[in-house]
């Protein structure tokens, strides 16, 4: 088994997405370490679709797995965009913990220390865009969200065993920051050299959708205001993985939303499968580990004719007895 990966260590979004306040690097290193003793080979600097030719894949290998993630970030095109100091969540995250782990830095460098920083999006990537710049030494960070507030508990309309979505309180929140909810950013206001100084931003009251419709807001009269803003990170997930490379190579046909479509697992290329992030669209590390297990299970059949792996209601009957 040979995992391919593009960055000059392997870990993927675990080591170049989540702080390492959250995650240590030495938890990542420990089980890359346990999967190389167990006979796992590691191609760093590997970009398949990019470097690497996918097609000569497909001929080296009986079977590939594509786990590029939902990587394409939902951009925010409103006036002022371009700016100097306006950039996506990730492209802070990354680079940090580039800093942190005496890495090279692959872009220009983008620091909080001293800034007014503005986070758009008011989930767990912007809570990691909080404590990061927190740790910059920011002079002020600023939450905002075009969602009403959460609730506290969890709504008859999202029953166990779906994830509900309630407010939650992050330790980087607690850490400092000034959060708020049904927020239209309407634009960002740059100073003479191009750089980014405020956000104009107003109040939302959310309409009642009529039955089958999407909802829409409206704009609270005279609620509009600028804050200050020296940076700003768009913090508003993901829409699918990149269209180019490995996919455009492979003919990997796509869904509605982007995303790789499949059957299971396997996608339209005989001996191609997908999983996690890639195929079901943006997600939690949790999702994506039993995504992996059910993964290898439909590739051992696919390849053997059959399987002994444990299938996953099995394991759940067997966790409980």
């Amino acid at each position: 088994m040979t995992v391919f990966e593009r960055d000059e260590k392997v870990g993927g979004l675990l080591r170049f997405g989540i702080p390492d306040f959250k995650l240590g690097m030495d938890i990542i290193d420990r089980k890359i370490d346990l999967m190389a003793a167990a006979g796992v080979q590691f191609e760093v600097n590997a970009h398949v679709g990019v470097n690497v030719n996918a097609k000569q894949l497909r001929q080296d290998f009986d079977v590939v797995l594509l786990t590029g993630g939902s990587t394409v970030p939902r951009d925010l095109p409103i006036p002022g965009r371009e700016l100097n100091g306006v950039h996506f969540a990730m492209e802070f995250l990354a680079q940090n913990n580039r800093r942190a782990n005496n890495m090279v830095l692959k872009t220009e460098e983008i620091h909080a220390n001293g800034k007014h920083v503005v986070v758009i999006g008011g989930g767990d990537t912007g809570s990691d865009c909080v404590g990061t710049s927190n740790r910059h030494g920011a002079t002020s960070i600023t939450q905002v969200e075009i969602m009403p507030i959460p609730p506290e508990k969890r709504p008859v309309n999202q029953p166990w065993p779906s994830y509900p979505m309630i407010m939650k309180t992050s330790t980087s929140h607690e850490e400092g920051c000034d959060r708020h909810w049904n927020i239209l950013t309407k634009e960002f206001i740059g100073d003479d050299e191009g750089n980014v100084k405020a956000l104009r931003i107003a109040d939302i009251q959310w309409d009642e959708p009529a039955p089958g419709e999407r909802p829409g807001f409206t704009e609270v009269a005279g609620s509009e205001r600028i804050i200050p803003c020296d940076l700003a990170f768009l913090a508003m997930g993901f829409l699918h993985p990149e269209p180019t490379g490995v996919l455009a190579q492979l003919d990997i046909a796509l869904d509605d939303r982007g995303n790789v479509a499949t059957q299971g697992f396997a996608t339209n290329q005989k001996g191609v499968f997908a999983a996690g992030d890639m195929r079901t669209g943006q997600s939690l590390v949790v999702r994506c580990i039993n995504e992996g297990r059910e993964c290898a299970r439909d590739i051992d059949a696919y390849l053997m004719g059959n399987t002994n792996l444990e299938a996953k209601a099995n394991s759940l009957m067997l966790s409980n007895a």
